[in-house]
């Protein structure tokens, strides 16, 4: 198919709940390695009260689109999610964070868990997008299953537990599609954003683990770049906080949503 043809197909995508009377639609995207029957409890508790749409990332799920970079990738996301409030755990609050800044119109809110603004220093930006080369090569040497135990036994997630992780979706998931989101929208790939969170004027959530250090480091970087509409939880859990920790989070979430709805 070629890229003009490509352009019209949406990311696939999965919606929850109905939402109250006036409730914020909420768009959570997820990262590496997941796709949208990953979130668990977390996203069964927002869908409640809130209509919560899932998106399968460019490479991921049910979603082709394996090529795209993150600012393809957001720009696809924020064409199925559509005005709301954007959820986006490391992977995908990266692409979240990117519709923010290029369409601040469709994101009423920002919840942004265990994600960064990018690798400041080039050299090291370009060791990171080598790394993700090679990562690439290695899942398509391994094979999904493989590949996927070793990355969950890493220390990212020593805290989170197998009953949380949600290996058996993870499985669903292709070995190219996951190699080519790598190589696309891994760290590496990302201009860094720091310089321009100042534009952020919608109100913003930074939430870390507590036992993630490097990223409550960068969340407490993300908060200050942002300025007064940033807020910074710490919550108790590691690197996926939201599936650790799914009830405090998704209270994080409502206490997002009452900050949109207090601006309006």
């Amino acid at each position: 198919m070629g890229s003009g043809s490509e352009v019209q197909v949406p990311l696939a995508h999965t919606v929850l709940g109905g939402g109250i009377a006036g409730a914020r639609r909420l768009v959570l995207c997820h990262g590496f390695t997941q796709n949208a029957d990953c979130w668990g409890a977390f996203a069964s508790d927002l869908s409640l009260d809130h209509e919560v749409v899932l998106v399968d990332a460019p490479g991921h799920g049910r979603s082709g689109h394996d090529s795209a970079d993150l600012d393809r990738a957001a720009s696809l996301s924020g064409a199925v999610g559509r005005r709301a409030v954007y959820v986006g755990y490391s992977m995908g609050g990266r692409m979240a964070l990117h519709l923010a800044l290029a369409q601040p119109h469709l994101v009423e809110g920002l919840l942004l868990i265990g994600a960064t603004a990018g690798i400041d220093d080039a050299d090291e930006r370009n060791r990171r997008r080598h790394a993700d080369d090679a990562l690439a090569d290695r899942l398509i040497e391994l094979g999904l299953e493989a590949f996927l135990d070793r990355w969950l036994a890493g220390p990212l997630f020593s805290s989170l537990p197998a009953s949380a992780a949600a290996r058996d979706a993870r499985l669903t998931n292709r070995v190219d599609g996951l190699a080519a989101s790598l190589r696309s929208v891994g760290t590496g790939t990302q201009r860094p954003l720091w310089a321009e969170l100042c534009e952020l004027a919608m109100p913003v959530t930074i939430v870390a683990g507590e036992g993630d250090a490097k990223f409550t480091a960068l969340g407490r970087r993300l908060a200050a770049a942002i300025g007064d509409n940033a807020v910074l939880e710490i919550l108790p859990g590691g690197h996926a906080v939201h599936l650790e920790s799914p009830v405090e989070v998704a209270t994080a979430v409502r206490r997002l949503v009452a900050r949109v709805d207090a601006r309006s």
